[in-house]
């Protein structure tokens, strides 16, 4: 059975309630949220190939199709070199909106499999901010002499005193490597890309008490030990490198890689035989392919199958594209 022909590729979110959320998705996004303002969403799953969350397209031929379902029906189309190496879409992409703060968290490394549930991965990511308030935060990494006995009683008043933390900026970029204890909240919002997993661990959650359940969460303090890599030390922002005509590489490393586009002027996204997703966090413009216009705005996601190589952006004005790029293709690595 031949192939379905591709074109570029937008898909609709998939709105999740997480008890730190707010309702600032709905506006940031220009969509619908579900429920009321009580039903705080805290996660937009805005490209996912996962089992229990399919993200379906929103428009044209392939219009309700799933990521899942052209994954199977159209490999070597989507994914090009990468066709036979993965069964699942290697990258999972969200917007998160933490109102509260996200549990104090770990994630295990891809050849920890003893610690990871069958079929998955461990989970390396990264977060662009978005918004931040005066009093948001980010923990990312630990500081000097910080030990396991310490990160089994962490509580409120003594997480500054043990986890590396700073004020967040908008534009401001994190690598979280799996290994790495981190949380952030208090009003921050950020893109994240990440490996297709969702495996967490968690230490500590701030004597959250989940409204829905009226219950406190559970905690994974022994996995989350087993995960943690105590060498690594305080984790601050990235530093972009520039790369001429409103492009910089925000993040390069064998999981997925990040260029940020801030300009108004036309520039080329994709390339030949592998695919890439754009996500527009300003402004607005379009993807030209084939002789047609493909819009995106704020909030939107585009996946340029492999088979479409090389295309134009054209912003309307001034635009913020990020470009993100498939992990090597060597080293994705066998769900457990």
């Amino acid at each position: 059975m031949s192939e379905p022909d591709l074109y570029p590729l937008g898909f609709a979110p998939i709105f999740q309630y997480r008890l730190w959320g707010g309702r600032r998705l709905g506006d940031w996004m220009d969509a619908k949220l579900p429920g009321d303002k009580d039903n705080t969403i805290g996660e937009a799953w805005i490209l996912s190939d996962r089992q229990d969350h399919a993200s379906p397209v929103i428009d044209g031929p392939l219009k309700d199709a799933t990521l899942t379902e052209l994954m199977k029906s159209a490999p070597r189309g989507l994914l090009g070199r990468y066709a036979g190496k993965t069964d699942r879409f290697p990258l999972l992409l969200k917007f998160l909106d933490v109102e509260q703060m996200l549990s104090v968290q770990v994630h295990p490394r891809d050849d920890q499999k003893a610690l990871i549930p069958k079929g998955d991965t461990g989970k390396t990511e990264a977060w662009v901010v978005l918004q931040a308030d005066a009093k948001s935060r980010i923990y990312a990494g630990l500081k000097p002499h910080t030990d396991a006995d310490i990160l089994r009683k962490l509580d409120n008043d003594n997480v500054d005193d043990h986890l590396a933390s700073f004020a967040p900026k908008v534009g401001q970029a994190v690598l979280i490597q799996s290994g790495t204890v981190h949380s952030l909240g208090d009003g921050v919002m950020v893109f994240e890309v990440q490996e297709n997993s969702d495996t967490t661990f968690r230490l500590y959650d701030w004597n959250h008490i989940d409204p829905q359940t009226k219950k406190p969460r559970d905690l994974q303090v022994d996995q989350a030990l087993q995960s943690v890599n105590f060498d690594q030390g305080v984790i601050q922002p990235t530093t972009p490198k520039a790369e001429g005509e409103g492009r910089e590489r925000v993040f390069d490393n064998p999981h997925f890689g990040l260029d940020r586009y801030d300009t108004s002027n036309p520039f080329t996204v994709g390339v030949a035989d592998e695919p890439r997703v754009l996500v527009c966090v300003a402004g607005k413009g379009a993807v030209e392919y084939g002789g047609k216009a493909y819009p995106m705005k704020r909030g939107g996601v585009t996946v340029l199958p492999a088979a479409l190589g090389a295309c134009r952006f054209v912003p309307d004005g001034a635009v913020t594209l990020l470009d993100i790029s498939m992990p090597d293709v060597n080293a994705i690595p066998e769900p457990a």
